[in-house]
């Protein structure tokens, strides 16, 4: 494509024109030939349609030379595919359009996410200069040097306490403010950090955590509260190992808003005659929150729980805004970001292979849920 327009601009306008009208032409016939063919039955017109619905987007991938092109235009070969299944009703066609459906998804899903993650896997069994095949010394150096290990163990208890954390505050305030008057307002108090994004978010927490001499004044808002109550200012960010705990609370503090508005949701699906027997058989509140709430919400649980647990263990920008990584507080995707800067293509991808087999059993476990829950409607 770059050749063929770098070719036309050599010419004269007065040549430029009718070649880029014929192109256009031959375009919107080549389409046209492919509408009139879509709901014609037989072996030759099948064939023909075999080989458009693979043959276009490769060509659209090859000729475009961009992601971002290649989407929009697998975006309309799409669209028009759609118009072409609608004409063909009957049957006559439908191969055409299964393959016509399907062929820009796969395509963009091999190019965007599998060769990726394959190159990557080769990545990261290669040298710093990625000439040489060394096997798995990367892995072995992550695990054999303190810092890795401590990236590992820091990025487990992230995945161990955000969601957990988040998960119980947002339903206890789902289920306290459920049908009460206000119950809008509070909703949207707790949720609005959902609209902050992290990095922004980081900013704000930092500048909470800020400390200052005792002797000074304090532009940190919880150090002004612990100097108001008579304690000495805390370096909130310094302090090991309680400064992941910090850092975890300003993803807590995100994502709470996000479990509490799906777990509202599904408390309200909870059936009014099951709490009503449980009151009418003794039970006090606990007791009933225990035990008919819980159970009836428990598949909106797993999916809330499991989605933030990927969230946490992904987690780069917190880290990387408020520490750098320092004192500690690094993680995976910190790491990974971190190797790359310092040109250590694989050891880099090292930390995104083993990044990428922690997150992995969640997601089958979450999309294992949502099929069963599929099932069961």
């Amino acid at each position: 494509m770059a050749s063929f327009l770098t070719w036309l601009s050599t010419l004269s306008p007065w040549l430029e024109i009718p070649i880029i009208i014929g192109v256009f032409v031959a375009a919107v016939g080549v389409l046209l030939f492919f509408i009139e063919i879509a709901p014609r039955a037989g072996r030759m017109y099948t064939i023909i349609r075999l080989a458009a619905c693979v043959l276009i987007p490769l060509g659209i991938m090859w000729a475009l030379q961009s992601y971002t092109w290649a989407i929009i235009a697998a975006g309309v070969l799409g669209a028009l595919f759609f118009w072409l299944d609608l004409r063909s009703r009957d049957g006559a066609g439908t191969l055409f359009q299964l393959f016509g459906f399907l062929a820009p998804a796969l395509i963009l899903l091999l190019v965007g996410l599998v060769f990726p993650v394959i190159q990557t896997f080769a990545q990261s069994m290669m040298n710093s200069r990625g000439t040489a095949f060394v096997g798995f010394d990367n892995f072995l150096w992550i695990f054999t040097q303190p810092q890795g290990i401590r990236t590992v163990v820091n990025t487990i208890v992230w995945v161990l306490i955000a969601p957990v954390l988040s998960t119980v505050i947002g339903l206890v305030y789902a289920y306290f403010i459920d049908k009460t008057r206000g119950e809008r307002v509070y909703k949207i108090l707790v949720f609005l950090p959902m609209a902050i994004s992290f990095v922004g978010a980081s900013i704000i927490w930092r500048f909470m955590y800020t400390a200052r001499p005792a002797d000074a004044e304090q532009i940190g808002f919880v150090n002004q509260l612990i100097v108001w109550l008579g304690g000495s200012p805390v370096p909130f960010l310094q302090v090991q190992p309680w400064n992941t705990l910090f850092l975890i609370i300003v993803f807590v503090w995100i994502y709470t808003g996000f479990a509490m508005v799906v777990l509202s949701a599904a408390i309200k699906g909870v059936p009014t005659e099951q709490l009503e027997a449980a009151e009418l058989d003794g039970a006090n509140g606990f007791e009933r929150f225990m035990n008919v709430v819980v159970p009836g919400i428990r598949p909106s649980l797993i999916v809330v729980l499991t989605t933030i647990a990927i969230a946490s263990m992904k987690i780069f920008d917190i880290v990387r805004t408020m520490t750098a990584g320092a004192n500690n507080t690094s993680v995976l995707a910190n790491e990974m970001y971190q190797q790359f800067r310092s040109f250590e293509p694989g050891r880099s991808a090292a930390y995104a292979v083993i990044l990428f087999i922690l997150v992995l059993p969640l997601v089958i476990y979450n999309a294992r849920q949502l099929r069963a829950q599929r099932e069961v409607r």
